[in-house]
This record gives structure tokens, C-alpha cells and sequence, in this order.
């Protein structure tokens, strides 16, 4: 896969009814998300918890995915869901074996990633 979108973040306006809310990105791994809602009214921002709040499918599918809340966001909140990755290397070589062609396109992908998150 090539990362041919600099998108890394969907918002929301909450309704007390709706659960389930798209990203459209990729992520390898569900905890590559963090999942935010920010009061409309005084811009409070309240993270929510992998597995308590929310949970997701989707990761490691290029098109993204969903976070399903518990419980509805309420009105007046926005739901933020941005790809924050850890900054780290996870590939690892193992000297004459062949080549890895999938893990190093991944890498790839993750270092693209990572850059994305940074400051403009």
C-alpha cells in the first residue's frame, strides 16, 4: 500500500443517538487511535478510553474503519478520531533472509505516517 492521503483525523458532531462513527485511514493497530470529545461550548477536550468508551475495527484495512462508543456522544460534543502513532520502529531485518517486501512497505508506510503527525 502507498499512503496516497495526508488525512489523519475524522470529526463528528455528536446526537445522543449515533455509536458507530468512520475513519478513513489507515492504522495497524487499534491503539493507533486516540479518540477525543471536545465540548462545543467551552472546547474542553475529554480522551476516551480504548475498550471502556469505544472500541474499533478496521485496523490494518487501508480504507480504515469504525469506533463504536457505548454510549452515544450527547449533543454539543464533537467526536475528534486522529491517528497518533508511538514513535517507533517496529520492523525488524534478520540479516540474508529474503526480503521482506511487506514489512518494509509497512515501515514505510508508519515513517509517512509519522511525519504527517508532525507540526507544519
Amino acid at each position: 500500500m502507498t499512503v496516497s492521503s495526508s488525512t489523519n483525523l475524522a470529526s463528528y458532531s455528536g446526537n445522543g443517538s449515533t455509536t458507530v462513527f468512520a475513519y478513513g485511514f489507515k492504522i495497524f493497530a487499534d491503539s493507533d487511535l486516540t479518540v477525543t470529545l471536545v465540548n462545543d461550548t467551552t472546547g474542553v477536550e475529554t480522551t476516551q478510553t480504548l475498550t471502556t468508551h469505544y472500541t474499533v475495527s478496521g485496523a490494518g484495512t487501508n480504507s480504515g474503519g469504525n469506533v463504536t462508543f457505548g454510549s452515544a456522544p450527547a449533543s454539543g460534543n464533537t467526536v475528534k478520531i486522529e491517528r497518533i502513532l508511538p514513535h517507533t520502529q517496529t520492523t525488524t531485518y534478520t540479516e540474508n533472509d529474503a526480503f521482506p517486501s511487506q514489512a518494509h512497505e509497512d515501515g514505510l508506510d508508519r515513517l509517512t505516517m509519522l511525519t504527517q503527525q508532525a507540526p507544519a
